[in-house]
């Protein structure tokens, strides 16, 4: 699961509750759980896009200033060398959707992945899906603000979810009223599944390991919210089970569960 063995790449020797005495990491699969942190999406396009249609809202209206202004972050090391130069010198246009297509291409929008194709002649976002990133990773702004090399395991602060979440057209006016009073650093797991309203503060993914229940209410170990969140809030392809919370989702393929 990806916080599991990302849990290494950014461990904070401070942090406290963990073990002094922990068994070293295995480097092959800190290297796997970075590439499934950053970039696995479980299939959840199927819901973002085929379900939420965020893929037309960020093809119409989201562009990079907008997506930065709602703590968006852009992986500079993903860039050409030429285009980081022209950012720079400010010769990108930031207020243009068109932009933030072109950057979706480049897969520079840490923790959303975007398939883009050549549709009439244009680049169009066909297909677009979640990762782990988008919540637990920022930048170092070594660019410009919100753009910059990758802080794996570092909590999304300043990421609006409640916001970009109500920018979906099949999302009642209700709720959305809800998600964006969330503000920035902040999202209800639950809220899903109780209908409550019980935001809490992103929490950065590093620190981990060894800790054996790291969430804020003890449900289990970082495995089993990874499930929970990969599944029910991800909306991944997979299969999650809790007779506490009355959730019982058992998809095929399941593209969660480790082998």
């Amino acid at each position: 699961s990806c916080l599991t063995l990302t849990a290494g790449c950014g461990d904070d020797p401070t942090s406290s509750g963990a073990p002094t005495r922990l068994r070293p990491l295995n480097p092959v699969l800190v290297s796997e759980g970075r590439e499934i942190f950053r970039y696995a999406t479980f299939g959840n396009e199927t819901f973002w896009t085929d379900t939420a249609r965020l893929h037309e809202v960020i093809s119409s209206s989201v562009s990079p200033r907008t997506a930065l202004a709602v703590g968006l972050n852009v992986d500079a090391d993903a860039l050409p060398a030429t285009l980081r130069q022209a950012l720079l010198a400010g010769q990108v246009d930031l207020d243009t959707p068109a932009t933030t297509v072109a950057l979706l291409k480049l897969g520079a929008v840490v923790g959303v992945d975007g398939t883009v194709e050549t549709v009439n002649g244009r680049d169009t976002l066909v297909r677009v899906g979640i990762t782990c990133a988008l919540c637990h990773s920022r930048v170092d702004a070594s660019v410009a603000p919100g753009i910059g090399r990758r802080l794996d395991g570092h909590a999304a602060t300043d990421l609006n979810v409640g916001a970009i979440v109500a920018l979906s057209p099949a999302i009642p006016d209700a709720r959305k009223a809800v998600m964006r009073a969330w503000g920035p650093g902040s999202y209800d797991p639950r809220t899903s599944r109780d209908g409550l309203n019980t935001p809490i503060r992103i929490p950065p993914a590093y620190g981990l390991h060894g800790v054996a229940k790291e969430t804020y209410t003890g449900d289990g170990p970082v495995s089993y919210w990874n499930a929970y969140v990969a599944v029910t809030q991800m909306h991944g392809h997979g299969s999650f089970t809790d007779p506490r919370l009355g959730i019982d989702v058992r998809e095929t393929p399941d593209q969660v569960t480790p082998l």
